[in-house]
């Protein structure tokens, strides 16, 4: 490939992605809200799961999460076989991310997922899909093509699951209240947390000396009327 190409190629992946991206606007809907509205309300954590790269997406949402004030963990759905299910309590709330709709382990899990009584989220590419039929309610994150030149190898699709989540997320963090005092809270280090704590601290330094200045102002009144 001559370097026009390489950059002609590089080009049409971001355009690719950038239109499914695009399209998932229409996935906003009634079924979004709910989703919100059940994380909200929700006593426990939301667990993810997801395997190959649905499992990397889910992995990264759960991390946008817990860094935004909701309480998030990944479960590995083959782990969860042997095992790990019992990190899944009845207050939680699950959320299973799959392009085909048909991941056998998830298949596998969800009979175990109602006898725990938890509610599923599904996070699918294919909404007619028998696993969709066995979810709560399903998020359509499905796209008409992938970046990838034999339309196999998740490519737009693991970028809609993650803008999807990051949707979630935001949503929550706004309903929530969180602010960017809250965030520094849960992420000390780094630049970004150096940058969030000196912000924080000019924030009290401005309330400690608006504070003073009005006891000040209090103290010089009480004096004037005793004179």
């Amino acid at each position: 490939m001559s370097e026009e190409q390489i950059i002609a190629k590089g080009k049409e992946v971001v355009r690719t992605e950038g239109e499914a991206v695009l399209g998932l606007i229409e996935s906003i809907d009634t079924n979004f809200s709910r989703a919100v509205e059940l994380i909200l309300e929700a006593k426990g954590r939301v667990v993810f799961t997801g395997i190959g790269k649905s499992g990397i997406i889910a992995r990264k949402i759960v991390a946008t999460m817990n860094s935004t004030g909701t309480a998030a963990i990944y479960m590995h759905p083959t782990d969860a076989l042997h095992g790990d299910l019992g990190m899944v309590r009845k207050d939680d709330i699950v959320i299973i991310i799959s392009k085909s709709g048909h991941t056998e382990e998830l298949h596998q899990l969800i009979p175990l997922f109602k006898r725990i009584n938890v509610t599923v989220i599904g996070m699918l590419g294919e909404i007619n899909s028998k696993l969709a039929g066995d979810c709560d309610l399903v998020l359509n994150v499905g796209v008409k093509e992938e970046a990838c030149p034999y339309d196999l190898a998740p490519t737009a699709s693991t970028t809609v699951a993650l803008v999807m989540g990051d949707a979630l997320a935001v949503a929550l963090l706004e309903l929530r209240g969180f602010t960017a005092e809250d965030f520094a809270l849960l992420h000390p280090g780094g630049s970004l947390g150096k940058r969030l704590s000196l912000k924080i601290g000019e924030i009290m330094m401005k309330q400690i000396e608006s504070q003073a200045f009005a006891n000040k102002w209090h103290l010089q009144g009480h004096r004037d009327r005793e004179l």
